[in-house]
Order: structure tokens, then C-alpha cells, then sequence
């Protein structure tokens, strides 16, 4: 069975019930490279409860949730390879900064689906959006784009997928090196996603991969790490959105150098691995800063 175009354009979900609290949002902060330094005490509101701050990108990680099963539209005549899935683009816009804990109810759809072609694979967009189960005020809502290496070539009508943010024509205006850890992925997957993509050997050269790669939404949290410390003031509540599109995967160890381009509250990124001559693993990013 492959995909079918219309049944995948019709999947849906409504009332999806979701929670996290306080454990969860310090778990998460550790799993993308806060505190490396202990002595860090800009970092230490992210990881210890008095006070404590929620990483704005800790939405990406956020459970889908459970609905009713008369509230579900699942697909019915499709099936997708999943181990030949990848994460493309991710795009978070912040109704209001992420509290420390939340019980929340979600809507996702899906919003586009597009045929690169027979080999090509093919790309999924879906929306989700959250709200606060007690006010009903919206907190997020993320759009996920991810690439089905395997799934390309199923007859799909010939659509444009949107353009990505442009990168600014000129030098970045700074800089900012954030480190991975070697056991990064170990850890980051304690935050929900246990792909063994992400730690086992054999899984990850059945998908093609010399080794284990890193989570594309754990380099999504360190480079929201990199801007929040060099851009935001450390401030979470600042930032209103935060795209990226994944175009290379990190493998744990490695070394991001995040060239950012500040122009007024718009802030545009990419992330470059410093270990293999700088092949750009994150690009097309943009934070909107608020004041």
C-alpha cells in the first residue's frame, strides 16, 4: 500500500489532551546543552525549579496527545515508510510564552503533501495547534514538514512546496559556537522521541547512516540555545517564532557554529557543522524577537 493523496490530505485529529510539568521542561533543557556549565547562572532558570523557564523550542516535544476515537480521521488507504522518514522543516509561532506546566488541548491536520518523484521521496506538512485545556487560549502552533525518503512517486498532483526564509546576502553579525555531546542523543531521547535511529548502530546503518544521527529537533533546541543566549538576553518570552529547515544530519559530538543576522526583532540563522568543514545542517531559520 502507498500513499493516497486524498486520504492523507483528510487525516485530522481534534481534542488531543496533553500535559508536561516542571520535570519535563528541565529534562528537556539538559537534553539540548544547557548548564554545560554548572556555574552558568544565566542557564541555571532553565534547569532548576524555582523560577523556572520554559526553552520556547521545548514545544517541538510537546505529546501529540490522545483524542477520541470519533474525533480522529486517520489514514486509511495509505501507509509511509517510517524508517525512511526524517524530520524537514519545523515552524513554531508562540501565542504566549511556554509555561513551566501546562495541561493543553490540540488540533493538528494536514496541511500539504507534496511528490518529489519516483527516488525523490516526498514531503508532508502538518499543523497542530495548542491550547490551554482551562482558558482555551491558544499557547503554539507548529507546522512540521517531514521528508518520506521512501515514499516518493505515488502520483500526487504537482504543487510548489513554499519557499523557505531567505538568508541575508551579506556576512553574519555574529557568530555562536554551541557544542554536542557524544551521549547527547541518549539523553534527548528521554524527552519523548525513541527512534533507534538515534542510538543504535544497526538501526542507523539499516537507514543508510555511517552511525547514529543526532535528533534534527535536539539541533532545533540547540540552536534555539544559541540564539536565546546571544541574541534573546536569555529571555524566552522574547521570542514569538522560530523556523528552520533541516538540510544535513549532526551526528552527536559535533560542534555547531550558528551564523546569525540580526535586522530589528527579525533574526536569521543557519548552523554549520564546525567538524566537517562547515556543511550547513540548519538552514533558513528565523526568530521573531519580541521586546
Amino acid at each position: 500500500m502507498a500513499i493516497d493523496y486524498d486520504d492523507m490530505m483528510q487525516a485530522s485529529a481534534t481534542g488531543l489532551a496533553s500535559s508536561y510539568d516542571e520535570k519535563d521542561v528541565m529534562l528537556y533543557a539538559l537534553g539540548v546543552g544547557f548548564m554545560r556549565d554548572p556555574l552558568n547562572e544565566k542557564e541555571l532558570p532553565f534547569v532548576y525549579e524555582n523560577n523556572l523557564k520554559t526553552v520556547p523550542s521545548f514545544a517541538s516535544v510537546i505529546a501529540r496527545g490522545e483524542a477520541p476515537p470519533e474525533r480522529q480521521r486517520m489514514p486509511q488507504k495509505s501507509t509511509i515508510n517510517f524508517m525512511m522518514l526524517v524530520d524537514g522543516e519545523r515552524k513554531i509561532t508562540f501565542h504566549k510564552p511556554l509555561p513551566p506546566r501546562a495541561e493543553l488541548v490540540g488540533d493538528e491536520r494536514t496541511i500539504g503533501l507534496y511528490d518529489k518523484g519516483a527516488g525523490k521521496g516526498a514531503v508532508l506538512m502538518q499543523e497542530r495547534c495548542l491550547r490551554e485545556k482551562a482558558s482555551g487560549e491558544k499557547l503554539c502552533t507548529i507546522v512540521s514538514a517531514y521528508f518520506l525518503r521512501g515514499d516518493g512517486g505515488f502520483g500526487g498532483p504537482d504543487l510548489p512546496q513554499p519557499e523557505p526564509h531567505a538568508i541575508p546576502d551579506r556576512a553574519p553579525d555574529l557568530v555562536h559556537e554551541v557544542d554536542t555531546r557524544p551521549d547527547q542523543a541518549f539523553l534527548y531521547a528521554l524527552s519523548g522521541d525513541r527512534n533507534p535511529l538515534h542510538r543504535d548502530p544497526a538501526i542507523a546503518r539499516m537507514a543508510g547512516f555511517p552511525r547514529p544521527i543526532l535528533h534534527g529537533l535536539c539541533s532545533y533546541g540547540t540552536a534555539c540555545r544559541a540564539i536565546l543566549s546571544s541574541v534573546a538576553d536569555y529571555r524566552p518570552e522574547r521570542i514569538r517564532q522560530f523556523d528552520v529547515r533541516f538540510s544535513k544530519p549532526v551526528f552527536p559530538g559535533e560542534t555547531l557554529a550558528v551564523d546569525i543576522w540580526v535586522d530589528g526583532g527579525t533574526v536569521s540563522f543557519r548552523a554549520r557543522v564546525k567538524e566537517r568543514d562547515g556543511v550547513v545542517a540548519l538552514n533558513n531559520g528565523l526568530c521573531i524577537l519580541g521586546d
